[in-house]
C-alpha cells in the first residue's frame, strides 16, 4: 500500500538551541529534511540517488520552496515527533506538509509547535540535458526537472482529505 504518512522522532539537541535555550528557527528546516530522508529510507530509496543504472539517470529532490510557522518553543532534550504528509503529487514534484508534536506521547499534552511545508523537484543530472548514467565531472554537473519515477509513485499517495488543515488556526 503506498505511504501518505511518517512519523519520525527526535531529541532535541543543546547545540541546535539559541540564547534563549529553546530552539534555533533555522534547525526546523533541518529537521523536516531528516523527516524526510527517514521517510524515502522507509520506502527503500534515497532522497540523493547516486547509483545510475543504464535504464535511470543520476536523480536527486532539491528544494525549490521551503516555509515554516511556529507556534509553540522547543526545548533541549525534549522529545519532539516530526510527521510527515505528502500533500500533493504532480508529475516532476512533491509537496509534503510537516507538524511538529511537543510531548508525542501523552495525548492531553500532545500539540502542534510549528508546521511546514517543502515542495521538492524531482532532477536528473549530467552533462548539458541533465541525464546521465555516470557522475559528471566536478562543477560540471546540471540539473534537469523530469517525471518521478514510477517506481517513486508507485510508493507514495496524496494524504486522505481531512488529515491536512487548510490554516493554522484549525490545527490542535
Amino acid at each position: 500500500m503506498p505511504a501518505h504518512q511518517f512519523f519520525f522522532r527526535r531529541r532535541v539537541e543543546f547545540a541546535e538551541t539559541d540564547l534563549a535555550g529553546i530552539v534555533h528557527f533555522s534547525y526546523f528546516y533541518r529537521y523536516m529534511e531528516s523527516a524526510e530522508h527517514a521517510f524515502y529510507r522507509s520506502l527503500g530509496f534515497s532522497v540523493h540517488d547516486f547509483r545510475p543504472t543504464p535504464d535511470a539517470p543520476l536523480i536527486g529532490w532539491p528544494r525549490v520552496h521551503a516555509s515554516a510557522d511556529f507556534r509553540l518553543p522547543l526545548f533541549f532534550e525534549e522529545e519532539i515527533e516530526i510527521e510527515l504528509l505528502v500533500e500533493e503529487i504532480r508529475s516532476k514534484t512533491i509537496r509534503y506538509y510537516f507538524r511538529f508534536w511537543k510531548n508525542p506521547d501523552d495525548p492531553e499534552k500532545r500539540v502542534v509547535a510549528a508546521t511546514g511545508n517543502f515542495v521538492v523537484v524531482c532532477v536528473a543530472f549530467g552533462e548539458g540535458s541533465g541525464i546521465a548514467s555516470e557522475p559528471p565531472e566536478p562543477g560540471k554537473r546540471r540539473m534537469k526537472a523530469v517525471a518521478i519515477p514510477d517506481e517513486v509513485r508507485e510508493k507514495i499517495e496524496v494524504a486522505p482529505p481531512g488529515l491536512i488543515p487548510d490554516s493554522v488556526d484549525n490545527q490542535s
